[in-house]
């Protein structure tokens, strides 16, 4: 069996990462084409995280690490108005084919190619999830310099500590990747939410259900001034 390569602790290997999903891009869009693998409470934390950025009367969003475009779809079908960034080309090129009339490019969550304070909310769903604890805390900071004062953060994840080896998902399918997620607390996702001047309005932690493995977390949080006298 193929090896796993460990990643230095404090950062994330972007080009493995990119290459891993350049490889499994139609695999990838074809088995999760929307939402139906959501669980319902999840489904719940992003209509609340849509409606409180159509509330803003700004609708701008940014669903960073967008992959193939679903939950871009689902965003700009409850009245955002959605930009879509992920690191692979491969998959931005998916969503541009089966997602038309949503802006998708590509960029790296560390160096996100927008300017600051662009959007009212930021969506991080499930795509912080490569990199490790101790660099996680610069994806949040990107995402709080492209949020508007006011504006809105959602990050889904899954929940505990520990790394998971995501390659025999793939290979399954014929594809030889190497690819890891690293699992975080909700109290750490917090930590570096409010570092990067975001303050917690609420968060969802909920068993595995079907075929998962680790608790799933949710957490909503607001940029805005308190948070950012912190």
């Amino acid at each position: 069996m193929r090896s796993v390569t460990h990643f230095p602790p404090d950062r994330l290997d972007f080009d493995a990462v990119r290459r891993a999903y350049d490889t499994v891009a139609e695999t990838y869009a074809s088995a999760v084409p929307d939402t139906r693998v959501e669980a319902s409470l999840d489904l719940a934390m992003v209509d609340r995280f849509a409606e409180a950025v159509r509330a803003s009367g700004d609708p701008r969003v940014l669903d960073a690490g967008c992959g193939a475009g679903r939950m871009s779809r689902y965003l700009a079908e409850r009245g955002c108005l959605v930009a879509g960034v992920d690191l692979s080309s491969r998959m931005i090129a998916i969503a541009r084919r089966d997602h038309p009339g949503v802006d998708f490019t590509v960029g790296s969550l560390a160096d996100l190619p927008y300017p600051d304070h662009r959007f009212s909310g930021v969506m991080l769903w499930y795509s912080t999830i490569h990199a490790p604890p101790a660099g996680q805390a610069r994806l949040f900071a990107e995402a709080g310099r492209v949020l508007r004062q006011g504006g809105h953060l959602l990050v889904g994840f899954q929940a505990g500590k520990g790394v998971r080896d995501v390659a025999p998902t793939y290979r399954r399918f014929g594809h030889e990747v190497q690819l890891q997620r690293h699992l975080c607390t909700p109290d750490e996702v917090v930590s570096w939410i409010g570092a990067a001047g975001m303050r917690e309005v609420c968060r969802l932690v909920r068993r595995p259900q079907g075929r998962e493995h680790d608790d799933q977390a949710m957490v909503l949080a607001r940029a805005d001034q308190s948070a950012a006298r912190r």
